[in-house]
Formats: C-alpha cells, structure tokens, sequence
C-alpha cells in the first residue's frame, strides 16, 4: 500500500515519519518532495585506471566534496556524474519503506536521480542522491530545490531488523562503501 498525502502528513503530525527541517514541504497525493543540499561529491581525474568493488579503496581518493553558497548554482555538464544529498533529515519508522524518484520537470532537461531507489525502514540521515546529466546541455541546480520525491509504502507489519548499515546517519553525500560487503 502506498501512503497518500494525508496519511504522510498524519505520519509527520504524529512523528513516526521525521523530515526536517520541515519548512517549504511540497506533497503530492501520495509523495512527498525533498530538496537538495549545498554540497556535491564530485570525482576527480585520477591516475587509477578502474575501481575495484572488491579492492578496499576509500571514496576520498577519488572523490572530493565541494560546496556552493545556498543562492549559487552547481552546474552539472553533459555525461556528468556526481552524489549530491538531501537537505533534510529523514527518520523511517519500522513499518514503512520509501522509494526516492527524480522530479519530472528535471528529468525533461536531463538531470536524472538515483538513490539505488529503496530507503530502508530504520534508516535515519541525510539521503545521497546519485545525480547524472544525460541531456546535452549544462544544467544549473540549486541548493534548496526540489530534487526528488519520497513516496511511502506500508510493510505487512513491522520489521524485526531496521536499518542499520554502513550508510546510516550520513550528513553530506557519502561516496560508495561497498568494500565493507566483502571484508
């Protein structure tokens, strides 16, 4: 069962679901909208010639976080990569998972979003978001946009093992751990 706009709202009202800050928050009937932080990790030109999923490498090498002002524009070339994270804070209860989706509108300039789409009931941090520009213009996004929507759904109950893997209460866009799958 999906959550419609009423029911996250009710959600929200009773604290089960957290999001903050809460300020400027846009629901749809059965989603809501999340913004983007001012912080971006990008990857630098590297000497590496691949990255070994199964090689213990830390993301820093070859990656780097940059900042922009809140009224400053990230601008996202053709064919570019980079992990960007929500402005909010998001807490899931036990008895819902969510799915984060792209926003049509940027989609239709060629800004794509990923999260590896599923957050986990249990999670608790900041969203990363994988962000990638496949249209053939730069595209200017904005810190406090709307980037992406949340949608909800009801489990059949509970779950007995909540979130609480290598990526729980991230604050900024945190690059790809996942060495700790095969150590």
């Amino acid at each position: 069962m999906i959550l419609t706009d009423n029911d996250i709202k009710k959600r929200l009202s009773e604290g089960s679901i957290i999001i903050k800050p809460s300020d400027n928050r846009e629901t749809s009937p059965c989603s809501i909208d999340l913004r983007l932080s001012n912080k971006f990790r990008t990857y630098k030109r590297v000497s590496k010639t691949h990255i070994d999923p199964y090689t213990k490498t830390a993301y820093e090498e070859y990656t780097e976080l940059t900042e922009v002002k809140d009224d400053e524009p990230f601008i996202l070339h053709p064919g570019e990569f980079v992990l960007a994270s929500t402005l909010e804070w998001v807490e899931m209860p036990t008895d819902l998972a969510a799915r984060i989706d792209g926003r049509s509108s940027l989609g239709r300039l060629g800004i794509i979003i990923e999260t590896a789409a599923m957050v986990d009931p249990g999670f608790k941090g900041h969203i990363t978001l994988e962000v990638a520009n496949i249209g053939k213009m730069p595209v200017a996004i904005y810190p406090k946009m709307r980037i992406c929507r949340m949608t909800f759904y009801k489990l059949t109950g509970e779950c007995t093992k909540p979130y609480d893997g290598k990526y729980v209460k991230q604050k900024e866009a945190e690059g790809s751990k996942i060495e700790k799958d095969y150590s």
